[in-house]
């Protein structure tokens, strides 16, 4: 199963791993699963935000 891809450059929508307009490399157009059992969400937060506990 292949999943939409999102040029970050033009928004466009492909299958590929190249954008077919601008050449850009694409990037995945969904989040990432949500596991209520992850242990480093905490860690990734954290991260996101820039700053420690």
């Amino acid at each position: 199963m292949r999943l939409m891809r999102r040029c970050p450059e033009d928004g466009r929508y492909t299958l590929k791993q190249t954008c077919p307009r601008c050449g850009k490399q694409t990037l995945p157009a969904h989040p990432p699963r949500f596991s209520p059992v992850d242990r480093m969400v905490k860690y990734r937060i954290i991260s996101r935000r820039g700053r420690a506990c």
